[in-house]
């Protein structure tokens, strides 16, 4: 029998291409997902691997928490974002002086944006930093070998990593400008660096000063973020850990071993990889499960074209096993080469899924393909594995063929029962899908989500189930339009596509899947999108908006500049705290200048007014009133996170609706500013006075220094960056749900070609009463396109159904979002199935019309 699937697959390879196609796209996204997931990790711990090499022990500075800490915090003033840390000189020289101890190095960093000569931001928006250079005993910083030039060595002195410099078009020599906590400040590059750190070499930027001029911008002289500890050969590191830890000043400093750092890296690396790798195999596991409904058609037109040769081996003494065997053992030999070759194409998907994610700002380290034999054996072993399960059904049907059928070619229809207990089972299923999804539609947050996607899925499986009872009258209304429009040949299309509802239903699930879930992401997509321009519209009535490019907040006398600038007539500063009340629940309270606030945004009261929040008066938004149970005149145990006076009573003054700028709760600023440890702004909202609005931005960005730090937007400029966020998701969204689309091409060419095979006596017979060849293309064309456009439109009804009823979860966050249908991108969603339907029949139509009809008539 082993002999037997060999020879079929053998006699059969180009109607199995297509399916073996299938399963390679599916393999290839399977492997190379776990192959760049392997990749990645391997970069991580290589990089990681050499940033701790030789560490014994690493002490970090930890976040003041007493009230000395609170008050030194206080004395610091406003403007002054340097930190406190306790790591000092002193405590240096006493960690050196303990038994064992090798070398201790100092370090420190901070936040910095380097600009190129463009004056554009080098790296991303996030994990940009400075650092000091510190010398070893050879007078070089092992973490940063030197590639051109020297350290810097003063004040005026900088080095930049090899990319950031060739990425901003610098040379030695040239003035570098660049921002850590305030204006840009310039200075002269004398060196570019090498770097293994997985942040740099995946895009951020890195600045490198002395230890004076880096203490000076992030610290206080004589202070440090880390330091590293280096053991003597033969030292205990663990025993050491704990000698430094007993040196350490209380609550100010942890140390941590080497080892312990190692396993907290192992722990991060499996952290940043996993979800993403997980998302990559949901979508390789919907390529593969719409392969499957390819995989299984083919099987099942394979066994109706062999049944006198499968008849005639049970007539020889085959058993009903062996027969079942015999095809499963096909279906497997086919999975295992087309895994194989899929495996090797996942080696190029994987090579270039890191460039691609990390174009839209994900981060990941460069370094040599990993290929680990757990990939290997998974994609083989998914690939052989989704073959043979899809086949299993057509192997019992195989396996029912009396050996008397071997005298007869006729096809038995389907028995009635079996589409009976289908039709009921798939209203159970769908019916069952759409009371959760029903039930999801009045959630309000993203709680439900795990019970959407259930939901989701349970609808999708019970509309493929009931796919060919609706095929029917789909198929028949498109069968309308094609016999009015085409005559006999359009006719001729829908009969044939009603034929064999299961095979129909079938191949337009396939394309319905990929389908669905591309609607439900367009719609939601477009109708957020829809819902924040509102927002920004109903909510933001100033012109433009200040923000820091790493959301650490801005310099609060940044505003007051502002407010100087000629055509500006209000400013309003926004700082955010958290506020812990009653119950262990959160609010966010902003603080602000009151006398300002109506002129940058509009706030609705529904109770009480704006004139009345003011010392310890608060204003909450509707949503988190209703969820306190607050009305005006409720007092509230505040709990604020940072400051003097921690506890609080606060009294409700008002309710206003709820308003993105201003979120969860209003306070006077005299409220929230001693609670704003750093104290900085959040943001910055400047309204324009009348007509001054054009070219207002650049001035502002001049009068606050032209830091690179500073975000300056106009509303245009909001507007697009959230779309931009949102674009960029669905473009991801529609590359990853691709594979799966092109798969249900594949199954419909596949289809259409068993098809003609199995009617050659029809198209001879056709041919003998007149219908010419340019006849017979065109009725496979239009059975294809009627094919087609009955799985698109199951697919965006459902996506359409899907996307309304998660689309509810966004109410908390996003409460102006309804949804609204993008017609033209839904009305695309249609040209593209009716061009798919007329390309996947070129060749199947082709084919068809080049057949003999005098072979085809007595073709057995």
């Amino acid at each position: 029998m082993l002999r037997t699937a060999l020879r079929n697959i053998l006699a059969h390879k180009a109607r199995l291409m297509m399916t073996a196609l299938a399963v390679v796209l599916g393999t290839a996204f399977v492997s190379g997902t776990l192959i760049f997931s392997d990749t990645v990790g391997a970069a991580y711990r290589n990089a990681m691997s050499k940033n701790f090499k030789d560490v014994a022990v690493s002490v970090h500075s930890m976040s003041p928490r007493d009230a000395d800490a609170d008050a030194d915090a206080d004395s610091a003033g406003p403007g002054d974002g340097r930190r406190d840390s306790a790591l000092t000189d002193p405590l240096a020289d006493r960690i050196r002086a303990l038994p064992g101890v090798a070398s201790v190095r100092p370090s420190l960093s901070g936040e910095a944006v380097v600009v190129g000569k463009d004056n554009q931001p080098l790296g991303r928006e996030w994990g940009n930093r400075a650092v000091n250079y510190v010398a070893d005993r050879d007078g070089k910083d092992s973490r940063y070998p030197l590639k051109e030039g020297r350290a810097p060595a003063s004040a005026g002195e900088i080095a930049l990593d090899a990319k950031s410099a060739q990425r901003g078009g610098y040379a030695l020599g040239d003035t570098v400008r660049f921002a850590t906590d305030g204006p840009a400040l310039t200075k002269k590059l004398v060196g570019v660096v090498g770097t293994d750190d997985p942040q740099v070499t995946s895009g951020s930027s890195l600045a490198l000063l002395d230890t004076a001029t880096a203490q000076k911008l992030f610290l206080h002289p004589g202070q440090y973020d880390e330091l590293v500890v280096t053991a003597k050969p033969g030292t205990d590191n663990q025993a050491l850990t704990e000698q430094v830890r007993r040196l350490l000043p209380k609550d100010r400093a942890e140390a941590t071993s080497g080892t312990e750092l190692a396993a907290q890296e192992a722990r991060f690396i499996t952290e940043n990889t996993s979800s993403l790798t997980k998302m990559l195999l949901t979508f390789a596991g919907t390529a593969l499960f719409v392969g499957v409904f390819l995989i299984a058609n083919t099987f099942t037109m394979l066994i109706a074209q062999r049944s006198r040769e499968i008849a005639l081996m049970r007539a020889v003494g085959a058993s009903r096993r062996q027969v079942v065997r015999s095809v499963l053992a096909e279906a497997g030999l086919l999975g295992l080469a087309s895994s194989a070759v899929g495996f090797a194409l996942g080696m190029g998907i994987a090579l270039g899924l890191r460039p691609l994610l990390n174009a839209t700002g994900a981060g990941f380290p460069d370094g040599p393909l990993v290929l680990s034999p757990s990939a290997v054996l998974a994609a083989l072993g998914v690939g052989v594995l989704v073959t043979v399960l899809a086949a299993w059904l057509p192997s019992r049907k195989a396996a029912r063929i009396a050996p008397i059928e071997a005298l007869s070619t006729v096809e038995a229809p389907p028995a009635l029962r079996s589409l009976v207990l289908r039709n009921t089972l798939g209203a159970v299923v769908t019916a069952l899908g759409v009371a959760v999804m029903l039930y999801v539609s009045t959630q309000k947050d993203s709680g439900a989500l795990t019970m959407a996607m259930a939901g989701g899925a349970l609808t999708l499986i019970g509309v493929i189930i009931l796919a060919p009872l609706l095929s029917r009258p789909l198929v028949a209304l498109a069968g309308k339009v094609t016999t009015r429009l085409f005559g006999v040949t359009g006719k001729l299309a829908k009969e044939n596509a009603l034929r064999n509802p299961r095979r129909t239903a079938a191949t337009a699930s396939a394309l319905m899947i990929g389908l669905a879930l591309i609607t439900g992401m367009t719609v939601g997509g477009h109708s957020v999108q829809r819902a924040t321009d509102e927002l920004v519209a109903k909510d933001l009535k100033a012109d433009y908006k200040v923000t820091s490019s790493h959301y650490d907040g801005i310099d609060p006398q940044l505003s007051k500049k502002a407010a100087q600038v000629p055509g500006v007539e209000a400013v309003a500063p926004l700082r955010h705290v958290g506020v812990k009340t009653t119950g262990d629940r959160f609010l966010s309270l902003t603080g602000t200048d009151l006398a300002q606030l109506p002129k940058v945004t509009d706030v609705r009261f529904d109770s009480g007014s704006l004139d009345a929040v003011r010392g310890n008066g608060i204003a909450v938004s509707r949503t988190k009133a209703k969820e306190l149970g607050l009305k005006p005149g409720s007092t509230l145990e505040a709990e604020f996170f940072s400051g003097k006076a921690k506890q609080q009573k606060l009294t409700v003054t008002g309710i206003y609706q709820d308003n993105q700028i201003v979120r969860d709760a209003l306070g006077a600023a005299s409220l929230v500013d001693p609670h704003k440890k750093p104290f900085k702004d959040d943001a910055v909202l400047v309204k324009a006075a009348d007509g001054t609005s054009a070219g207002l931005g650049k001035q502002i960005r001049d009068a606050l220094g032209n830091s690179p730090l500073l975000k300056v937007q106009d509303r245009d400029a909001l507007r697009n960056a959230d779309a931009g966020a949102i674009n960029t998701m669905l473009n991801m969204m529609y590359g990853l749900l691709g594979m799966a689309v092109v798969i249900a091409v594949l199954g419909v060419v596949n289809t259409l070609a068993m098809s003609v095979f199995e009617r050659t006596r029809e198209i001879g017979m056709l041919r003998a009463i007149g219908l010419a060849r340019t006849g017979i293309k065109q009725m496979v064309r239009l059975e294809s396109v009627v094919i087609s456009l009955f799985g698109a439109v199951l697919g965006i009804g459902v996506g359409i159904f899907l996307a309304w009823a998660g689309g509810s979860m966004t109410a908390t966050s996003l409460p102006t979002y309804e949804m609204i249908l993008p017609w033209d991108r839904l009305g695309l969603f249609l040209l593209i199935a009716l061009i798919v339907g007329v390309l996947a029949a070129v060749w199947p139509a082709r084919r068809a019309a080049r057949l003999n009809m005098l072979e085809s008539i007595s073709a057995q």
